[in-house]
């Protein structure tokens, strides 16, 4: 079985955040997915567990970061292409995210950046297979 990553986010709004991340084209495993919990399928390996704060708070003796104020994390992903990073920020913008970072173009690198609805930073970054295996 290939190792797989599960990133626990809190959120104020499960349905609100849920209906965001599917106009993006995820969708979340039902199996783990209650009123206070979505499990967010990115790909086969990569899953992002949204946990409403009272829920994400039962983990953690430590306060939930405001992630309107300050970053704890940011999320980077990779695209198969500039124009996936286009087409999924722009999605992202549209449905209710907001501007993150000013777009990176190193000609071999392309990314862009938005905050979901939760102020959550997204990366979404897209670089030539002919660079990478040149490093």
């Amino acid at each position: 079985m290939p190792q797989m990553i599960f990133v626990n986010l809190p959120v104020k709004d499960l349905e609100a955040t849920k209906s965001f991340f599917g106009k993006l084209g995820f969708s979340c495993n039902p199996q783990f997915t209650d009123e206070n919990t979505a499990c967010l399928v990115i790909s086969d390996t990569i899953f992002a567990m949204l946990l409403t704060e009272p829920r994400f708070k039962e983990f953690t003796r430590k306060e939930i970061a405001d992630a309107a104020k300050s970053t704890e994390v940011i999320l980077a992903l990779s695209a198969e292409s500039r124009e996936k990073v286009d087409e999924l920020v722009d999605t992202a913008l549209a449905s209710g995210g907001s501007p993150a970072n000013e777009p990176v173009d190193f000609g071999h690198m392309y990314g862009r950046s938005f905050q979901d609805p939760n102020n959550h930073i997204w990366e979404v970054m897209w670089m030539d297979p002919a660079a990478v295996e040149a490093q």
